[in-house]
């Protein structure tokens, strides 16, 4: 976010940031290249939002369908053709909320927990050779940038909407 001063301008901060975002960008293309190409290794090879869905419930277990769209931003009629596919492939559960009977509860299959476990494994050995190439400072700095992207990005979502979270 820029600083603007009383009479308009930036003292050219904006296009530093702006600068400093087009490279991030260019690095962050590179990251999720990387990061997606692990996922694609895996059988079966599930589409970048299942995998999302998938990781969300077993993260969430507490979520029914109506949360889970909610928490991917999309309608529930996708939601539930999205646990579908999932359902069909072995890696989702659902049943019925014991507390609940209307409600239907999501569970990870522990097939679908393997999968999770075989790309997250993956991801780690793609990020792992990426960093054999960088010196230590590299990897210091790296580390401490995302860690405080990462908390900004999340302070700033909270406060935009807190049941984002």
């Amino acid at each position: 976010m820029a600083v603007w001063c009383a009479d308009g301008s930036d003292d050219g901060r904006w296009d530093s940031r702006r600068t400093q975002a087009g490279q991030l960008a260019e690095a962050v293309e590179s990251l999720v290249a990387c990061w997606l190409m692990a996922a694609e290794e895996t059988r079966p090879r599930l589409p970048a939002r299942q995998l999302l869905a998938l990781r969300t419930v077993k993260s969430r277990p507490e979520l029914n369908m109506t949360a889970l769209a909610e928490h991917l931003g999309v309608g529930l009629p996708t939601a539930s053709r999205l646990c579908d596919r999932l359902e069909a492939a072995g890696l989702l559960e659902r049943t019925v909320q014991p507390s609940d009977r209307r409600e239907v509860q999501l569970v990870v299959t522990a097939y679908g927990q393997r999968l999770l476990a075989d790309v997250a494994e993956r991801r780690v050995r793609s990020l792992a050779s990426v960093f054999e190439a960088m010196t230590p400072a590299q990897r210091t700095a790296l580390e401490h940038g995302l860690s405080g992207f990462h908390q900004a990005h999340t302070s700033s979502r909270g406060s935009e909407n807190p049941a984002d979270g």
